[in-house]
């Protein structure tokens, strides 16, 4: 990947100004795992309480690399707002001594800041919808909603079939926090305080409600700065508290804590001027960067809301092809499947095949080539590719062929046999074999597989 966008680019250095990235560097295997284990080790050190500037700033810079490689699989609006929060994160921390304690208050522009990114999370997400999709000014939306998101959960046909009257009143709700509470999120502190528990309210239902990846679990974090300690330490038990208040404090932050910060409050307004100008645009796009690191962004979350639910489910046959052929289905780990296996929770972890798939299903195949080098996979038995799905139905050896078909799936009733009902709708991908002359020269076109002479005679 980086080798071509560099081809296109003209040169590595114009890559990376434009993608910044340690894989430029090297984009092996054994760099790609490196660096994810390196920063499971760093963030199990910040969880455990020991954090300072290089630590989150070196987790910044990994999160960053990776997400900078990994094309559509890392193509989603949370990504950006890992890096903002991260990167906002490592101004909280002191420059070098990482202990838990003593600690200093973190400089104020810094929580004005995360403050600022809460206002661009929600208001984004709101006006996008009202800009967008009727159904959320008709109030209707949420009456497909918990149906067609990414991955339900096991909770999410309880949201469903609730009346519709409730789904008015929820879509009310989320226009309220969404558009109206941003604006307190810098007012006096009992606005303030109101906004961020009902921000704080609809985060843990959204997070109730569906398997919406890291999402969710990631605003709470800029909301928290609509707290201050005092309202916080009630939430605490009161032992952790006094054991808190025991520990040794410094009463503020060094004078080169605070000069970051403001420098930090300077290059933000700087870099707000195209969130903002998207923002009070008509034409308002969502889960957009406007600088190559990522540092000030713009976001949204369902502008629009399908009103059906298409899957697409693969399956492979030993059989010669024919009406007598049995096909065995490929289930993948959370996305709905078998009708009657119950859907599982799995936020704030990411399936992303799982994701892909549902992408995939409102597209055609040339519009997702990577389905087809995933089917090549699959003909294979290809151990890493088989790790990702909830297992594997053909132990004795890869299938003879393969095919895809697409289904229109809708919930059952809470009580109900099973959890979902479904019709097929028709050939998605025909059946494909390691030898079928489509799906070689497919692979070749993409670059899957080296060229050969006479391939593009293939039909």
């Amino acid at each position: 990947m980086l080798t071509r966008y560099a081809a296109q680019l003209g040169s590595r250095w114009r890559g990376f100004e434009e993608l910044p990235s340690l894989f430029w560097l090297s984009c092996s295997d054994r760099s790609l795992m490196l660096a994810g284990w390196a920063g499971v080790g760093l963030s199990a050190l910040v969880l455990a309480g020991f954090a300072n500037v290089f630590v989150l700033a070196i987790l910044f810079v990994l999160y960053l690399s990776i997400s900078h490689v990994g094309g559509v699989w890392y193509g989603y609006g949370w990504e950006n707002q890992l890096t903002e929060t991260g990167f906002l994160a490592t101004f909280l921390c002191p420059l070098l001594d990482p202990r838990p304690f003593p600690k200093r208050p973190p400089p104020r522009p810094v929580i004005w800041l995360f403050r600022w990114l809460t206002f661009r999370i929600m208001l984004g997400a709101g006006l996008i919808k009202l800009r967008g999709d009727p159904c959320w000014r008709d109030l209707t939306c949420l009456d497909y909603h918990f149906l067609t998101q990414p991955i339900p959960n096991p909770l999410s046909p309880f949201f469903h079939f609730l009346p519709a009257r409730f789904h008015e009143g929820m879509v009310l709700y989320n226009h309220l926090v969404e558009v109206i509470c941003p604006f307190f999120v810098f007012g006096p502190r009992v606005a303030r305080l109101t906004a961020g528990a009902l921000m704080v309210l609809f985060q843990l239902t959204l997070i109730a409600s569906g398997n919406l990846s890291f999402l969710n679990w990631l605003t709470l974090i800029p909301i928290l700065a609509c707290f201050d300690d005092a309202a916080l330490s009630r939430l605490a038990p009161a032992r952790f508290t006094q054991w808190l208040q025991a520990r040794p404090t410094e009463p503020e932050p060094t004078r080169s804590h605070a000069v970051a910060a403001f420098l930090l409050l300077a290059l933000v307004v700087c870099l707000s001027v195209a969130p903002v100008k998207n923002l009070l645009s008509s034409h308002q796009v969502m889960n957009t960067s406007h600088d190559p690191l990522e540092l000030v962004n713009s976001y949204g979350a369902f502008g629009s809301v399908g009103k059906v639910r298409n899957e697409i489910v693969f399956e492979g046959t030993h059989d010669d092809l024919g009406p007598t052929a049995r096909w065995r289905p490929y289930e993948f780990k959370c996305k709905p499947g078998d009708p009657d296996r119950r859907p599982c929770f799995v936020a704030p972890y990411h399936l992303r095949l799982d994701w892909q798939i549902w992408f995939a299903a409102m597209e055609d195949v040339s519009d997702e080539p990577w389905t087809v080098h995933f089917v090549w996979k699959l003909l294979h038995a290809d151990g890493p590719t088989l790790a990702l799905l909830a297992g594997n139905p053909f132990p004795e050896g890869p299938p003879r062929y393969i095919r895809a078909t697409l289904y229109r799936y809708e919930m059952v009733p809470p009580g109900s046999p099973g959890w979902w009902r479904r019709r097929p709708l028709g050939e998605w991908l025909p059946p494909l074999s390691t030898d079928d002359p489509r799906l070689l020269k497919f692979l070749r076109i993409y670059g899957w597989l080296p060229a050969a002479p006479g391939d593009g005679d293939a039909e």
